[in-house]
């Protein structure tokens, strides 16, 4: 996600990055590979929230500077009304310092950083208001143009999760803080179903259609739409997959599966005979068997017994709720499966109700229907009374 946000501020023009990681360097390891040019690396050794994150980078920072949240892959709807609404600014305010945001209506503003306007002057900042108590509906979308001078209203905030947030209102307060409203509802990256919505994002703007030359595709595999298949992939016979649809490296597609709309199963992954997998992702060296897997995503190294089934819609076709944190979630979708994270094994014929997590490291015994969460490494079953009777 990282690697097509920079990609696409590039495009933008943009030359001087900084990315702020944490003390595992993960990203800057990931990145290497790339050899991208440009970037400086700075070390957050505990997530302290945004402003601790920024303020390790004020030696580096221009006198008027982008910040970025990490899944603002769409930077190309942001950065051109930014500028342009910097260049009005400029001329009237004569070169002063200049503080501008992004906004965009959602239909949760609850979850969000909600803006207190006059025309296109922010006065106020409600952060996450209780429903019915909200400013309006436009919520902040994780783009801001800075000046420099914001460092000092950013140092007199003491270090918490919403520090970024609390200088951006007092700033409001005393200098003049901007809005530009790009007018749409712009995904965000709180919750494991919104990698739903970017990962559409990611295959709409950037998935191409390739099948790798050492790829191997059976006899009577149908291949529709935008796909990619990597290398060293099997596709076994009557295998269907309809794109949007990528499939990465080492992986085997059983007989007769289907794969279709916006599937997402990463590198060595095994995906069996007569399984469905709908809009879900994988992450890699997973191997599920026969089975419907809609809406989900997977975590590394799952292994998932055959006739597993996903349920991804409720019965009353209303909207889906989760438990996060011990608290009931709207999740503002119709069609969700379930979060299921790394290293977690099932046995055969499990079920999942719409909207559950299990925890990593987790094993589900056969034929277990599972509608609650279950917690991380747990053994979660159902008991079965064994009946054995003469046959008369």
């Amino acid at each position: 996600m990282v690697l097509y946000l920079i990609e696409a501020l590039k495009k933008e023009g943009i030359k001087e990055i900084i990315i702020i990681q944490g003390k595992k360097r993960d990203v800057e390891k990931e990145l290497k590979q790339y050899d991208i040019k440009g970037i400086n690396y700075i070390i957050q050794p505990r997530p302290l929230g945004s402003g601790e994150a920024i303020l390790r980078m004020e030696k580096l920072a221009k006198d008027q500077f982008f910040v970025f949240n990490s899944e603002r892959i769409d930077v190309k709807d942001h950065i051109e009304p930014i500028l342009k609404k910097f260049q009005e600014l400029k001329k009237s305010r004569k070169g002063k310092p200049q503080l501008i945001i992004t906004a965009g209506p959602t239909r949760t503003p609850w979850l969000f950083g909600i803006l207190k306007l006059k025309g296109d002057k922010v006065f106020d900042i409600a952060e996450k208001p209780k429903p019915g108590r909200e400013f309006s509906n436009l919520k902040i979308t994780g783009v801001y143009f800075l000046p420099k001078e914001f460092f000092k209203y950013l140092k007199k905030v003491p270090v918490h999760s919403y520090s970024l947030e609390e200088a951006l209102l007092n700033y409001a307060q005393k200098e003049d803080m901007r809005m530009v409203n790009i007018k749409k509802d712009t995904f965000s990256l709180k919750y494991p179903w919104d990698l739903f919505e970017i990962k559409k994002y990611i295959f709409d703007n950037f998935l191409k259609r390739k099948i790798a030359k050492t790829a191997k595709i059976g006899k009577d595999v149908r291949i529709e739409g935008k796909v990619f298949i990597g290398e060293k992939t099997k596709i076994f016979e009557k295998a269907i997959i309809k794109g949007p649809c990528y499939i990465g490296n080492n992986c085997i597609i059983g007989n007769n599966a289907i794969l279709r709309d916006y599937a997402d199963i990463e590198d060595h992954n095994l995906i069996g005979a007569n399984a469905e997998v709908s809009r879900s992702i994988f992450q890699s060296s997973c191997q599920v068997h026969s089975g419907f897997f809609g809406d989900s995503i997977f975590g590394k190294n799952c292994l998932i017994g055959a006739g597993t089934i996903t349920a991804n819609i409720r019965v009353d076709r209303g909207e889906i709720k989760s438990i996060v944190k011990n608290k009931k979630v709207n999740t503002g979708l119709k069609s969700f499966g379930c979060i299921i994270g790394k290293n977690v094994r099932t046995g055969i014929h499990c079920s999942f109700m719409p909207g559950v997590f299990i925890g990593e490291n987790s094993r589900i015994g056969p034929k277990t229907l599972v509608a609650e969460n279950v917690k991380e490494n747990s053994l979660f079953y159902t008991k079965f009374q064994k009946v054995v009777k003469k046959k008369t």
